[in-house]
């Protein structure tokens, strides 16, 4: 075996072991609390050390909300990818709808889509998960401030119209968030539907073009 094949076969095993311990998490947060969950118990259902936890993991707060990580990494990917001639509001738009579309493949290789749903309802619940998704949510929100500068040929410390619209767009999705299985459907389907029918009500104002001419 030659040194780059030994390299990918350490890196698939790590990843296999960083997936069975979000897996893992996620199962026991789920099933019977985050507060209530140690990392001794996540290490020992996957058959490894409490040191091989934190290898991966700063703490139980960043297993916890591992997958909306990654979520988050797929929508600002996706906003990058949006043709040039959208204008913002509909960049954004496009993203988070055709994201739900994608990353369920994404987290399904790590976890069902089912568990990451239902994972959604304990960060919502709990206080210090909530809080440290709102955290992430904000530094997510200001890349992506600067995404969409950068597409319009824009300025995003000089030119508000930018963050302006991100704020809108974060509120309209943390609304849905919020409002996401009231009726006890916490499908995939379910939430893309509300937030397609909640980025609806924003209105023509900020859908505009605003790319600076030469742009």
């Amino acid at each position: 075996m030659n040194g780059e094949q030994s390299i990918g076969l350490r890196e698939r095993k790590k990843r296999r072991t960083r997936d069975a311990l979000v897996r893992a998490a996620l199962e026991l947060f789920t099933e019977q609390g985050y507060e209530r969950t140690t990392v001794d118990e996540i290490a020992e259902a996957v058959e490894v050390s409490q040191r091989t936890f934190f290898r991966y993991f700063a703490g139980k707060e960043e297993a916890a909300l591992a997958l909306q990580a990654l979520a988050e990494e797929h929508f600002v990917a996706a906003v990058r990818a949006r043709p040039p001639h959208e204008p913002p509001m509909e960049a954004l738009r496009r993203a988070i709808l055709e994201g739900w579309d994608t990353i369920s493949d994404a987290i399904e290789a790590v976890v069902p889509v089912k568990l990451h749903l239902r994972m959604w309802r304990v960060v919502e619940s709990t206080p210090v998960l909530l809080a440290a998704h709102l955290r992430r949510a904000m530094e997510t929100e200001e890349l992506v401030t600067r995404v969409i500068a950068e597409r319009e040929g824009l300025d995003a410390d000089t030119d508000p119209r930018p963050r302006v619209a991100v704020a809108v767009f974060s509120g309209v999705i943390r609304a849905t968030e919020r409002q996401w299985g009231a009726d006890g459907d916490f499908s995939v389907p379910a939430i893309r539907a509300l937030t397609a029918r909640y980025l609806d009500q924003v209105g023509p104002a900020l859908a505009g073009d605003w790319r600076a001419p030469g742009a």
